[in-house]
């Protein structure tokens, strides 16, 4: 388990730490040799990479915000009992339950687009002009696709949290005269504290390697290139493989980190189920 889970990391490091190329792109092709940490050095100070570092955090915040909090709200509504309550959650469940690269193909071309596209129809219905959303407003179209998929995946989160709460003292706070809102600011809300923090933690580990979207709404153009679509420029388009490998091993670091941070929030749930 180890070596399947673990070499292709070491090699990767490896990798990192050489010059190698694809000798197949050169008329004279470079021998391999170690360079230490200089692939790491470049990458750091190539401006194209530290705006994809910045890219990648604003579109992991916006859309993890975004998807908690609409996460939320749906499995706020759905915890209670209501006619066709099994088909509403099945509906709100299916765009997690897409492929990444065919939700960001049905809004490029059924929703954004300046042609035929819904929301166009939608503004030109209202009496307004048409907006080129992915020119105009390409991160956040980049965004609004993330949160469509991953909102889903927030609220069964959140409304496992919903359903995990005490009836008894739910009941009790009714019968001693507080408001719906209060129960949810003063009981409600500090016990999904761990499950936002669960949500937005797994979320982040899964979006800031998000690279369907980029590549099929915009190509990476329009300044929507990532960590991760940078990275497939490195290797892909430029060749150099040592810097590539050096680019993936930093992202991995990075997810490590948030991953530790969600390891420790799913034990400590596990445990105040336990003591319950």
């Amino acid at each position: 388990m180890i070596l399947v889970t673990q070499l292709p990391f070491l090699v990767s490091i490896y990798y990192s730490l050489t010059n190698l190329k694809d000798k197949t792109q050169s008329l004279i092709p470079e021998p391999t040799k170690f360079v230490g940490i200089d692939n790491y050095k470049a990458i750091f100070s190539d401006p194209f990479f530290r705006q994809a570092m910045w890219t990648s955090v604003q579109m992991t915040v916006f859309a993890v915000v975004l998807s908690v909090l609409f996460g939320t709200l749906f499995a706020i509504l759905l915890d209670r009992r209501f006619f066709g309550q099994g088909l509403i959650r099945t509906l709100l469940i299916t765009p997690f339950l897409l492929m990444p690269v065919v939700a960001a193909l049905i809004w490029k071309q059924q929703m954004f687009s300046s042609l035929f596209g819904i929301l166009d129809k939608v503004l030109n219905f209202l009496g307004l002009n048409s907006v080129a959303f992915i020119s105009d407003h390409p991160l956040a179209s980049i965004v609004t696709v993330l949160v469509w998929q991953w909102t889903p995946f927030m609220m069964l989160i959140m409304l496992a949290g919903l359903q995990s709460q005490p009836s008894d003292i739910l009941e009790a706070a009714g019968v001693d005269g507080a408001t719906p809102f209060g129960i949810f600011r003063q009981l409600t809300l500090p016990h999904l504290r761990r499950y936002l923090e669960l949500g937005a933690l797994l979320g982040s580990i899964y979006i800031v390697q998000n690279f369907d979207a980029v590549f099929t709404i915009t190509s990476g153009g329009l300044g929507t290139a990532n960590l991760p679509y940078t990275i497939y420029q490195i290797f892909y388009q430029a060749h150099d493989y040592g810097r590539a490998s050096a680019a993936a091993v930093v992202v991995v670091l990075g997810t490590i980190i948030i991953a530790t941070f969600a390891l420790r929030t799913v034990s400590s749930l596990f445990k105040q189920e336990a003591g319950r």
